[in-house]
């Protein structure tokens, strides 16, 4: 199976958060060849700063940091260029309502013709009425 995945559901990878076991299933899954992952350039940028913000916040150690920034990128996605999506991410925002880094996944996953899995409930909401191939990785198995 081929899915596009964004950051919300590969710090589940590196910090242990309800449906984490689902997120390294679906890891796992993609690093013994079952499934492709995807996701736009901006992947390692946004894992970056999610990774920043849970050091601030003090749910890694102070020097960590690299550490679960490079476990994350071991098994890091296929990354797709985000300028020929740029355009379809403003349309995608504009109905949505979301801001273009999240519609820029949603994008990719319609370029792709593939599920777009998220652990961002907010974004789900507003995106699933109309993109129903945007799902929660809650619903993995």
């Amino acid at each position: 199976m081929k899915y596009v995945i964004d950051t919300s559901v590969a710090f589940k990878w590196a910090i242990a958060e309800i449906d984490s076991d689902k997120a390294i299933s679906l890891r796992d899954d993609f690093r013994n060849g079952i499934h492709q992952l995807h996701s736009p350039d901006l992947f390692p940028t946004e894992i970056a700063n999610s990774l920043l913000v849970a050091e601030r916040r003090g749910r890694i150690q102070p020097g960590d940091w690299p550490i679960f920034f490079n476990d994350v990128m071991q098994y890091c996605p296929t990354l797709h260029p985000a300028i020929p999506n740029l355009a379809r991410a403003y349309e995608i925002a504009a109905l949505i309502k979301a801001s273009i880094y999240d519609s820029l996944y949603v994008a990719v996953a319609e370029s792709e013709s593939c599920e777009f899995v998220t652990a961002d409930d907010k974004l789900i909401r507003k995106a699933q009425p109309l993109f129903p191939f945007v799902i929660p990785i809650a619903s993995l198995p």
